[in-house]
């Protein structure tokens, strides 16, 4: 398969999740906000880097999350206890980049709010 195949399922990749996430809109919503206020309380670089890490972490996890989701409901549709540990522990992984990108957020935002006054 050549690179732009590739590419072009990447971005299909991308699409199905937007489109079939309701988990990942909400936090493309979040970190749409959260640019936005980036820009409104005067981020610096650094601070703007640690913000993009942060929303991409949480995306990365949800976007695994939902790969691994969709891999287990085709592995082992009926009710099974593995199954629903796999998917609880990576929904979890999902919960600890969402708190740590929280963590980052305070880290960025509030010397930037400090700044301001």
């Amino acid at each position: 398969m050549g690179f732009v195949a590739s590419f072009r399922n990447a971005l299909r990749g991308i699409a199905d999740i937007v489109k079939g996430e309701r988990n990942f809109r909400t936090d493309l919503l979040a970190a749409v906000l959260v640019v936005a206020a980036g820009f409104v309380v005067d981020l610096n670089g650094a601070e703007w880097g640690e913000v993009v890490i942060a929303i991409v972490v949480v995306l990365l996890a949800e976007a695994v999350n939902t790969s691994i989701e969709t891999v287990l409901d085709l592995v082992e549709p009926e009710r099974n206890e593995l199954v629903r540990k796999a998917k609880d522990i990576s929904a979890g992984v999902v919960l600890l980049a969402a708190c740590g990108s929280v963590a980052i957020g305070l880290l960025a935002f509030i010397p930037a709010l400090m700044r301001m006054n």
